[in-house]
């Protein structure tokens, strides 16, 4: 990867606490980039994600707030409830919008919304999961010439989720947390 990278999203489901709690807390301090993550989440759940990664990682955990500003170095975490959209002026957006893959938020409408918004510039990753959210909006983000890393589906907790994005397209990088975690460390 020696293209310049202007943000990394993520998108994860079933098994995802687990996996983001093993990659994010590689992310060095100071990193160049914004991180936003979508995981399917009930609402009930509230903030209670943020707040365990926060005590894990040395960059900035938060819930995305509307209109918020992405900045680098800061991990956006999609509210319960919400879509996360990146505006074109790389702005947080937050909708209510109809779930997608029976989802909100939804890992495609961030991806979709990511890659019109960084383009070439754009890191998109899919994690475990049990549905095929996020595989359209990671075949999105490759049209526009980001890069793209999918989880070995046998590593997995939920498999459905990679293999769903597999089945779509062949992605730049396809490996395990340890390998993923080393890959956007480096970028």
């Amino acid at each position: 990867m020696r293209k310049t990278h202007g943000a990394v999203v993520i998108g994860t489901s079933l098994g995802g606490l687990e996996a983001l709690s093993q990659i994010l807390p590689e992310l060095p301090k100071g990193y160049a980039m914004p991180v936003l993550i979508v995981q399917h989440v009930r609402e009930s759940v509230g903030s209670y994600m943020a707040e365990h990664l926060s005590h894990l990682c040395r960059l900035t955990v938060k819930e995305a707030e509307d209109r918020e500003p992405l900045s680098p170095g800061v991990i956006y975490i999609a509210p319960a409830g919400y879509h996360l959209l990146v505006d074109p002026s790389r702005e947080c957006s937050l909708s209510l919008d109809t779930p997608v893959h029976h989802s909100r938020p939804s890992i495609d409408v961030l991806f979709e919304s990511a890659a019109d918004a960084y383009g070439s510039m754009l890191i998109g990753v899919l994690l475990t999961g049990a549905n095929a959210d996020g595989a359209c909006g990671l075949k999105k983000i490759q049209s526009c010439g980001g890069t793209t890393i999918v989880q070995k589906p046998s590593t997995a907790k939920g498999p459905q989720m990679p293999q769903a994005a597999l089945d779509l397209m062949t992605p730049d990088i396809i490996g395990d947390l340890d390998s993923i975690s080393a890959v956007l460390a480096r970028a």
